[in-house]
């Protein structure tokens, strides 16, 4: 096994390791220099806490994410530690060291601190399994270094440098599987998927953000064992879900997802849509249409200068939903799916609160695919002002949103209509903008307030209030601003109508 050291180092044995004198496999230039430049950001650290714990006789080792990602020349942000000293012990080696400590996860064996910038979490060896039923693990401590790195999920998350002196730990041929970009389990991927479901979900995320290909045996476990996904609390594969919708390939995740039979237990919405025929995009089934949709809304992201958007994206992936739901055949063989985005913002909604997505999360999703489909009434421009004025105010504060998911549902294949249909949206942009700099869009009100409604009517607060309230604001969504004795006179005629 290999046991490679870093730039300066002399390579050395230690109790993860296989026989001395085994062939190293070797870290490239490039991974020795990445692997040096993390450790020259956090050598402070690194160092005392490893000599604060060789000197009480125990083993400390940086593992799993931050060096994979080190060696992949990715930015390493929290850093994650292992060691064989239990989580009382683990107290009582920082106390007076870190800046602050926590331990909210010491049920678990992890503990969590903070020292000179850095965050960092040492749990103790450990191995966790879930009962056949049961939605929490069974965790148990261990001793050694190899048993824990066995227990972890993928062999390139299962390299550790250990501190201090810097030695590299890779029993179980991670270095190899990273160079390959592939994804394969420490064991039988069999017993990593018993001892955790989620890491099902977790190979479906990495690929989407590493690039990684699955290795044979783990496809096939993957989808042999979706079913056990059903015990995994909603938060964690939620929290799965949002890593993968914001990584740089969310559709390969989700192509993998429908493909091994993994949809169905978190979002069994999309497999449903693939023998949906769209009716506008007749060379895509909606499947293929929504993860079209899903692309194209993630290339105007980068284009527009966006961070990765989560609500964005849901509502790209989810916006035509509820097609299968409100399929309809006419004669002539035309198929129809009236008022699917209706239904879909009420699919989307229920099934992101299953998940329990945050609330404000579900609301925006549901929005967007509810409007997704009011530009397509806009033509060749023959909206009114008003109507401008309604579209904006409706979005709210999701507008940008809905700008980049209306343009982004443009999949036709014919370059004349795809031309027409975002030389349309540019104008009805440029009138948003227009309207939105001389009347404040986004700030639209009835010329009058609800005291001087009352005033004007002579009533308190009650029912009827609301009624002129929403009528002021219709007269104003229609006209523009008005003056405040117009809205006045207006309202006294409203109310000669609507009163007794």
């Amino acid at each position: 096994m290999p046991n490679t050291a870093l730039p300066g180092e002399t390579p050395r044995r230690d109790s993860a390791d296989g026989p001395a004198g085994a062939a190293p496999d070797g870290l490239t230039a490039a991974q020795r220099s990445a692997v040096a430049e993390l450790f020259s950001s956090i050598e402070t650290v690194a160092s005392e806490l490893g000599e604060r714990f060789a000197a009480a006789g125990h083993e400390l080792a940086l593992v799993g994410g931050p060096v994979r990602d080190a060696l992949l020349g990715r930015e390493v942000h929290d850093l994650d530690l292992t060691t064989d000293a239990v989580p009382q012990t683990i107290l009582r080696l920082v106390e007076g060291w870190a800046d602050a400590v926590w331990t909210v996860g010491i049920d678990f064996g992890t503990v969590g601190l903070r020292k000179k910038g850095f965050q960092l979490e040492i749990t103790t060896y450990r191995s966790e399994s879930y009962q056949p039923k049961s939605r929490k693990p069974e965790v148990s401590y261990g001793t050694s270094l190899r048993d824990d790195l066995v227990r972890r999920d993928f062999t390139v998350n299962a390299m550790a440098v250990q501190l201090p002196g810097h030695g590299f730990a890779d029993p179980f041929g991670g270095l190899a599987d990273l160079r390959a970009r592939r994804l394969r389990t420490p064991g039988r991927p069999e017993d990593s998927f018993g001892d955790d479901p989620l890491r099902i979900m977790r190979a479906i995320r990495f690929a989407a953000q590493l690039g990684f290909t699955l290795d044979p045996g783990v496809r096939t476990a993957a989808a042999q064992m979706a079913d056990r996904l059903s015990i995994v609390s909603a938060e964690r594969i939620r929290d799965e879900l949002t890593k993968l919708m914001l990584s740089p390939d969310p559709r390969t995740g989700i192509e993998l997802m429908v493909d091994l039979g993994i949809a169905p237990y978190v979002l069994p919405e999309i497999p449903r849509m693939q023998l949906e025929i769209d009716e506008h995009h007749r060379h895509k089934d909606v499947y293929e249409h929504s993860l079209t949709v899903l692309d194209q809304a993630i290339d105007l992201e980068r284009r527009r200068g966006m961070e990765p958007d989560l609500v964005l994206r849901l509502a790209a992936l989810l916006h035509d939903v509820g097609k299968p739901k409100t399929r309809a055949f006419e004669p002539g063989g035309r198929v129809t799916f009236h008022h699917h985005e209706v239904v879909g913002a009420s699919m989307s909604r229920s099934r992101l609160a299953a998940l329990r997505f945050p609330k404000d999360v579900v609301a925006d999703v549901g929005k967007l695919v509810a409007l997704h489909l009011r530009f397509h009434g806009y033509g060749k421009g023959e909206w009114t002002d008003s109507a401008v004025r309604r579209y904006a105010r409706d979005a709210g504060p999701q507008l940008e949103r809905l700008h980049v998911l209306t343009r982004a549902d443009c999949t036709t294949r014919n370059r004349r209509k795809a031309a027409a249909l975002a030389r349309s949206y540019d104008d009805i942009e440029r009138r948003i903008g227009r309207l939105a700099e001389e009347e404040e869009l986004n700030a639209i009100r009835p010329d009058l307030d609800g005291n001087e409604i009352q005033e004007i009517l002579g009533v308190g607060p009650g029912p009827l209030i609301g009624k002129a309230w929403r009528f002021l604001l219709e007269l104003r969504l229609e006209n523009g601003p008005m003056e405040k004795a117009d809205a006045a006179e207006a309202l006294r005629r409203w109310a000669e109508l609507h009163t007794d």
